[in-house]
């Protein structure tokens, strides 16, 4: 008893500690957003010097907080609100400490914990960055953690005490109880809070009046890292709604789903159009506005989230109170940057000059897809809450209105790709950059046209994205051909190319596997729905299903109805399969876990319903094409934006733009 009551004190002292770091960090952040800018603006060196210790300190109150707020969930301490409501003692250890950020609460201070670290990271790697410039960046990636620490301290304290604690917990939603669900916020988190930085130095360029090439190389990395991030993140969400959700999907074009599919596009655009900042030095204003409205989206998805204005499967919080407050915090910066975007506008004159017919265009087409395809997601999202507030219509926005709205963009992007990479900067011909890709443009057709005479009585979406995929991966092959040359030891130069460029084919590449295999199981999938009777088999497409048993289990914290299903081929057994319906008592919830074989050309995808009156049970097949190019793409473009990150290039330009730092004098 003694001992029990030790660990709660124990346990009760850290929550407090924690709650007092959380409210330091507020402080240090609003020291951190006011003198550095103050020390920028009066060239005061001492001041501007504060910035560098005060993220440091920033990063490290917060990640104190969080730990304990981990820690409490760890322990089970129900004394603590949030835990009361988010977690129980039965509950796996992955999914109480999950639990931390799976919910509102726990959810922002991780939102606002990344937010430190990108700053703190900037403070510790940024002695490239000339003076002024790195204090204005830490400034406002400061006023962005201020806002986000008044949220969760007047709106949303994770910390709030029970008066009398409970004895168990009312767990954890069932849904989130994942592994996919268990990292897929802090890669989300990762790439959404990262476009911080973009916006942050797009700001301090603003406030500076100076956009040049260095800026464009500098702000690269920060882009780069943030949409692997958000690569990563979406892919995992995708995956997660394909195999536990049970509808047999993989994208529903769910608002929460595209709240983070609109800044991944927006962080795309400028991606590239940096490179066009830092090459030729051009399409400045562009990219400082694709810069703000990129970490402007990223608000947008977490107000979609909480609001409570959009209802989503996965949403963390219906309180318009709080969407309110995030509102108010998204026109503070919003407007705010684009206010000051105006002012400046005049003083980011582009200097270099470029042809129709150029790299530099290609990449301008680029940008105007990507954007105009997030507008577009944009308004079917939105379109809803419009409808309802000034013309009183319930309206409802689906997959068709996205499909058809959406995919003509896509399609254009992955025509014009592999051409506009291989374009020569300044100016070049169309014609002759087409000529080396000729027989890959003729092979990628052969390769939609054996498609669609293959398949009976379909449209031809899946034949154009299995054109389009092969297109661009061939196209990508031709492009790292072309790079070494002619002449003996191409393969040695090959290897010798920069990080960069692998990872630029790398990424290309990964969007045309992607597109491919959306397209394959967008047309071809082959859906079945049946009562099955035990030990009577029956055929889906080429494939033989048998229902062997339907038996009750009990799991760490949920009872499950499991069954058995034979799959075979031609008589030849290819797996057994075990789908689930699960019921957790302390939520009251039923989850449905689909049993899927997984192959390269193809997913098999069984899950079991409920039982009927006249026997047997209801039992869905799905067989889907090209599932898992999906995840393999993704991989692909994720690891080539790592790649990139790699390349010595970034680090020698960072070196030599710290030799040519100006030293600026105290005042």
């Amino acid at each position: 008893m003694a001992q029990s009551r030790f660990s709660a004190y124990i346990s009760a002292m850290i929550t407090e500690v924690g709650h007092f770091a959380l409210i330091l960090a507020f402080l240090v952040a609003i020291v951190q957003m006011i003198v550095p800018l103050i020390g920028a603006h009066k060239r005061w060196t001492g001041w501007m010097a504060v910035a560098e210790p005060a993220a440091g300190a920033q990063f490290a109150l917060t990640a104190l907080a969080f730990g304990a707020l981990m820690w409490a969930f760890v322990v089970s301490d129900f004394s603590l609100r949030l835990v009361w409501l988010n977690s129980h003692s039965a509950k796996p250890m992955l999914y109480k400490i999950s639990g931390t950020w799976g919910n509102h609460e726990g959810s922002m201070l991780l939102w606002v914990l990344i937010v430190t670290l990108f700053g703190a990271t900037a403070a510790w790697f940024g002695g490239g960055l000339p003076p002024t410039l790195r204090a204005r960046v830490l400034s406002v990636q400061s006023a962005i953690a201020v806002a986000f620490f008044a949220f969760i301290l007047f709106t949303s304290n994770p910390f709030l005490r029970l008066d009398t604690p409970p004895f168990d917990g009312q767990d954890l939603n069932p849904l989130l109880q994942d592994p996919g669900l268990a990292f897929h916020p802090p890669f989300l988190y990762l790439g959404y809070v990262g476009l911080s930085m973009a916006f942050s130095f797009a700001v301090a360029a603003l406030i500076e009046g100076r956009v040049d090439a260095a800026w464009g190389r500098w702000v690269r990395p920060w882009t780069l890292a943030a949409w692997v991030f958000l690569t990563i993140g979406i892919a995992l969400g995708s995956w997660w709604a394909y195999y536990e959700l049970g509808w047999g999907g993989f994208w529903f074009w769910d608002p929460v789903e595209n709240a983070s599919f609109m800044p991944w596009l927006l962080a795309a655009a400028l991606l590239h159009s940096a490179i066009v900042v830092e090459k030729r030095e051009s399409l400045k204003s562009w990219t400082i506005l694709l810069a703000i409205l990129a970490f402007g989206f990223s608000l947008i998805g977490t107000f979609i989230v909480r609001s409570g204005l959009l209802t989503s499967v996965h949403a963390f919080a219906n309180d318009p109170e709080r969407g309110v407050f995030i509102l108010m915090i998204m026109g503070f910066f919003m407007g705010g940057a684009l206010v000051l975007f105006t002012l400046r506008a005049g003083a980011m004159e582009a200097k270099g000059v470029f042809g129709l017919q150029s790299r530099e265009s290609a990449l301008v087409v680029n940008n105007l897809l990507l954007a105009v395809s997030c507008f577009v997601v944009f308004v079917g999202t939105m379109w809803p809450l419009v409808a309802e507030m000034f013309f009183d219509r319930k309206l409802s926005v689906g997959p068709p209105f996205f499909n058809a709205a959406f995919t003509p963009f896509m399609v254009a992007l992955g025509l014009i790709l592999p051409v506009g990479s291989v374009l020569p900067w300044k100016r070049a011909s169309i014609l002759r950059a087409m000529w080396p890709l000729r027989y890959v443009f003729l092979l990628a057709l052969a390769v939609g046209g054996l498609a669609y005479a293959m398949q009976t009585g379909r449209g031809l979406i899946g034949p154009v994205g299995l054109f389009l995929g092969a297109w661009m991966v061939m196209g990508v092959i031709v492009e790292l051909l072309q790079r070494t040359g002619r002449g003996g030891d191409r393969w040695g130069r090959l290897r010798r190319l920069p990080r960069a460029d692998w990872g630029k084919a790398a990424a290309h590449a990964g969007l045309g596997v992607t597109m491919a295999g959306v397209a394959g199981l967008t047309a071809w999938t082959i859906d079945d729905i049946r009562v099955a009777q035990i030990d009577t088999p029956w055929q889906v497409g080429d494939y033989e299903f048998t229902l062997n048993d339907v038996r009750e289990v009990r799991g760490p914290n949920y009872l499950s109805t499991m069954a058995s299903v034979t799959l075979a081929k031609d008589g030849k057994k290819i797996a057994d399969l075990q789908p689930e319906k699960r019921f957790y008592p302390v939520a009251q919830m039923p989850t449905t876990e689909a049993a899927i074989d997984y192959d390269l050309k193809r997913d098999v995808y069984v899950v079991i319903g409920d039982a009927q009156e006249g026997g047997g049970h209801t039992v869905r097949v799905y067989i889907k094409p090209l599932t898992n190019w999906i995840w393999i793409g993704s991989a692909m473009m994720a690891l080539g934006g790592l790649l990139s990150l790699t390349d010595r290039r970034f680090r020698v330009g960072a070196g030599a733009a710290k030799r040519r730092r100006e030293t600026v004098p105290a005042e």
